[in-house]
């Protein structure tokens, strides 16, 4: 598939580390015999047809091309017609004209697909509209007669009055997302069970985004990049509710455009967000390091981890020393952020669905389904509560491949069409089947796709030997919208919903019958439509507060919640013993003043066991703005010295941060009487806290007689003194260091070489005396930089900068100076025999200084060790020889200039008042941004093409051998 998100993104040498999570538990798995006639073109007829799947599931392929092409997001309506938005015009600018498909200069399209004579595959296909505001769609939703696409900067209504197939209407319900034909963008619409509108957007930003009652979303982070059309961007801005989202973005807005509500945020890039029917919403979401891929039970204003908290730094910038790559991927140790959920590894995740129906057997209800488009699976959850959170067991559930092991082991054969099998999207039909949309292509983006015919297709799971059939539901009758609210496909029940929300204190008997429903979910819809069925249906409601079912009561006070009246049942609800319920109420205690929540807040601090993260979370977030007065309870409830705190005294402090613990949290630092990991706890709690107080006690900490907490405190000196503590104190060094002759008699070169009166042959000679120095180097570099070095020098010392002892300067020079060698062949270099010992020293030699393989290797970029398991041969050769080709997210470098003269070149860390750049020998370099004459993103990836290196075409054939290698 050609890629929609980096979720579905191709990597260049920067973002190839890779670790393999697999669900131990292997299905009983079935091979389905492909279909008997195909279109699929002639070179990828193998065996890429067939799924493996449970033996009491099967697949058919329920459609392709030329019905469909280049399938991004599809929804089922009630009549079991499948709705397709076509991404063909997806990164035009990285596609020829001649190799797209001729309804490219109209827009892209929306699909009708149907199977009228009910044999289980559709032969009808038709166009629902082709629209030049359509430019690589990547979501819908049918809502009657309501088409909702989701197409960056906008989220457009098409409206069929006629019911003749063809949009009478288009509106712009909102704009002004950011992420123009870019895969970090707007994403698809649903339904809640509330009957509001849930949806989601990628962090290419900014998303500047006015609902039609005024509000005002605005939400950036410092990544651009991806399509030349994503240019500026920036973090730390403030929407009309005063507060700073960041990155990716999960929203709510009411069907009539009103109430824009951001749900939770800084995601990378989650392509959906499903709700179930007791309201919990769940996501996926895409990772830089191609090893930390996620799935989340996503909790209300969840900060979901990927950038810093005010967007202007990557994650990479904030990695402390000893935290593995996911944990700080997602800044899973950093106060105020969710859980991150199941670490589903590699990958490309896209589309995801709750199944809640019992067409393909009652096992199978409650599962979440998460398409893995990277790994050509779907993945499948039955998500069981802990405390206040879930656990996410992982399983295989679908796939092209019949062992999980198999999908692994592709570079065996580098055009296995198997591995094209890219599912884009999952949906849940009215019959209650299951339907996946492929996309179908060698790669997953990228930034672009390989399969210029746009083929595509879409299979149909069902039980085994039963024929599911669409029931046809009346919508005029209670018993018709009743059936309705029950349907398994979401926004077919939103209908339901409607229409008996609409027929208010008259549907409420039939409604309430459903409480006594077999099926848990039909329970929880009713709950939720009572809410809204008058004051008789609310009171029934506030009655199943005092429920013995956990699950009503959860229910029923969201759905008291959503409207607007869980006021009265707070104190109430704080107290139960369900900590689920007690999560909801921090949540909803968000925006109270204190005074009027002091009661509820002491009730969650009471109860918390000082364990559940997601509970410590949600006390976080009632405490939101108030830690101050909340820790002042939490020091009554759990009074004690600080060497002697409960966890529950511990975790709370660490979470609330207020200035009053940094006395507290020094102490616990400091002492050899407190655990390390209880230490590095209280060091990160004062890290956290924005005054000088709390930096004048980290750089007394540095100087502790702890060893480690020595360090850690140092680490955090260096790191605050660049963000948040930069302003707050002197951090001037108190004396400069002095110049050696040696620097000195370089600067007298560099006043030859820029001196157009000098003989032409001394200033060559003169550079090329710089060229093999590690200062002279640098000063060419410079010179390179701000143009006052003309090429015929550049030229001239090519041969010897690229063999300067600076590694640095030997990286950073593939930028600017010629390179003289020839042009490398990857597909020759592919059919070589490699020698793997060979290759190790090579490794050893130009790589292990940026890269980890095995235990041998630095982690300035990505760990390479288990690279043979996300790239074949030829992929990994061109990321290697075209390393500029894709450039990756968060490893895109700058050249920044400053005032003084000065040249830094390196990975935009952080952005803000103080840039910090990380150059090619992991050294930071911080900058501020007052200070800084020019800033420049360097087309060209900072890893030197192999030719910059000297290696020849057997030099990479033995180095891809030993990436490419089993350990």
């Amino acid at each position: 598939m050609a890629a929609f998100t980096q979720t579905l993104s191709k990597p260049s040498l920067f973002a190839i580390g890779i670790c393999i999570l697999i669900a131990s538990c292997v299905l009983f798995l079935q091979r389905n015999d492909p279909p008997k006639k195909s279109t699929i073109p002639a070179a990828f007829e193998t065996d890429s047809t067939r799924l493996y799947l449970p033996a009491d599931l099967e697949a058919t392929l329920w459609a392709e091309a030329p019905m469909l092409y280049n399938p991004t997001n599809m929804d089922i309506d009630a009549r079991g017609r499948v709705w397709v938005t076509e991404a063909v015009n997806y990164r035009d600018f990285n596609t020829k004209p001649e190799e797209r498909l001729s309804h490219k200069q109209k827009g892209d399209r929306i699909m009708i697909l149907e199977d009228k004579d009910g044999d289980g595959k559709a032969e009808s296909s038709k166009v629902f509209v082709e629209d030049t505001m359509l430019t690589a769609p990547l979501g819908i939703a049918v809502i009657g007669n309501k088409i909702i696409v989701s197409c960056a900067p906008n989220l457009i209504i098409y409206t069929d009055s006629n019911g003749d197939d063809k949009p009478d209407k288009r509106e712009v319900l909102l704009t002004g997302f950011g992420g123009f034909d870019h895969d970090h963008s707007l994403h698809s619409l649903v339904t809640g069970p509330d009957g509001r509108y849930y949806f989601n957007t990628g962090n290419a930003g900014p998303h500047h985004v006015t609902d039609k009652s005024g509000w005002t979303l605005r939400s950036g982070s410092l990544y651009t990049g991806g399509t030349p059309y994503n240019k500026t961007n920036q973090g730390n801005q403030k929407s009309d509710d005063g507060r700073v989202w960041v990155g990716g973005l999960a929203l709510r807005i009411n069907p009539d455009g009103t109430g824009l509500k951001v749900m939770g945020h800084n995601f990378r890039n989650s392509y959906e967000v499903c709700l179930d029917s007791y309201g919990n919403m769940w996501q996926n979401d895409n990772d830089d390091q191609v090893i930390t891929c996620r799935v989340s039970f996503l909790q209300e204003n969840g900060n979901a981890g990927y950038f810093s908290a005010d967007g202007t730094r990557y994650w990479q910038a904030d990695r402390r020393p000893g935290q593995d790559i996911f944990t700080t991927h997602w800044h899973q140790e950093d106060p105020g952020v969710m859980p991150a959920g199941d670490n589903s590894g590699a990958g490309s995740p896209t589309g995801i669905v709750y199944y809640e129906g019992d067409a393909l057997g009652k096992n199978y209800r409650g599962t979440l389904l998460s398409c893995e488009a990277g790994r050509n699976v779907i993945f499948a959850y039955q998500p069981k509560l802990n405390g206040a959170g879930f656990d996410l067991e992982r399983r295989d559930l679908i796939s092209s491949f019949p062992q999980a092991s198999e999908r692994y082991e592709w570079y065996e054969t580098d055009h296995d069409s198997r591995k094209w099998f890219r599912p884009s999207d999952i949906a849940v039909g009215p019959d209650g089947a299951l339907y996946i949309a492929d996309w179908f292509d060698p790669v997953v983006g990228g930034h672009s796709m390989k399969d210029k015919k746009g083929y595509g297709r879409i299979y149909r799971i069902t039980p085994k030997r039963k024929k599911l059939t669409v029931p046809k539901l009346d919508f005029s009758t209670t018993n018709g919208l009743i059936e309705a609210l029950k349907n398994p496909a979401v926004n077919v029940r939103a209908l339901g919903f409607e229409g008996l929300k609409a027929k208010g204190d008259a549907a409420l008997n039939d409604v309430k019958k459903l409480l006594n429903a077999e099926n848990p979910f039909h329970q929880a819809r009713a709950i939720w439509l009572m809410a809204q069925l008058g004051n008789q249906g609310k009171s029934e409601v506030i009655n199943l507060l005092k429920s013995t079912n956990e699950a009503h009561k959860l229910t029923s006070f969201r759905a008291l919640k959503a409207i607007g009246a869980e006021k009265d049942f707070l104190t109430q609800m704080a107290k139960d013993e369900d900590p689920a319920v007690r999560r909801e109420v921090g949540i909803a205690l968000r925006d109270v003043p204190f005074e009027e929540t002091k009661k509820s807040i002491a009730s969650l601090i009471k109860m918390y066991d000082g364990k559940d993260p997601w509970m410590l979370e949600a006390i976080g977030t009632a405490a939101d703005g108030k830690e101050k007065a909340a820790y002042a309870l939490v020091r009554d409830i759990y009074p004690g010295e600080p060497i002697h705190f409960s966890p529950q005294r511990a975790s709370l402090a660490w979470r609330l941060h207020p200035d009053e613990v940094i006395d507290e949290m020094k102490i616990r630092a400091n002492s050899s009487q407190v655990v390390a990991t209880e230490r590095r706890k209280a060091l990160t709690a004062i890290g956290f806290i924005k005054n000088g107080k709390a930096a004048g006690t980290m750089i007394a900490l540095s100087k502790s007689p702890l060893p480690d907490v020595a360090s850690q405190a140092a680490w955090w000196v260096n790191f605050r003194k660049t963000n948040d503590w930069a302003d707050l104190i002197d951090w001037e060094e108190a004396v400069a260091q002095e110049m050696t002759p040696a620097y000195k008699q370089m600067l007298e070169s560099k006043k030859l070489v820029a001196d157009k009166n000098r003989p032409f042959s001394a200033r060559i000679e003169a550079a090329k005396w710089m060229a093999a120095d590690e200062n002279g180097g640098n000063m060419l570099v410079d010179m390179r930089v701000q143009g006052q070095l003309p090429d015929s020098i550049a030229k001239s010392v090519s041969d010897i900068i690229f063999k300067n002892p600076d590694q640095n300067v030997r990286i950073v020079a593939s930028q600017f100076f010629p390179k003289n060698g020839k042009v490398l062949k990857t597909d020759f270099i592919a059919r070589m025999s490699p020698n793997v010992s060979q290759g190790q020293k090579i490794f050893a030699a130009n790589c292990a200084a940026c890269h980890k393989h095995g235990t041998n290797g630095a982690e300035i970029g990505p760990d390479l060790t288990l690279i043979h398991k996300k790239f074949d041969n030829t992929g990994l050769l061109d990321a290697i020889v075209n390393p500029s080709a894709s450039l990756v997210f968060g490893y895109e470098s700058y050249t920044i200039v400053t005032k003084s003269g000065e040249t830094f070149f390196g990975f935009l860390l952080s952005d803000g008042a103080n840039v910090v750049l990380k150059d090619a020998a992991g050294q930071q370099h911080s900058i501020k941004a007052e200070q800084i004459k020019t800033r420049e993103k360097m087309e060209s990836s900072l890893m030197p093409e192999p030719t910059a290196l000297g290696l020849n075409e057997q030099d990479l054939a033995d180095l891809t051998g030993y990436l490419m290698q089993f350990k």
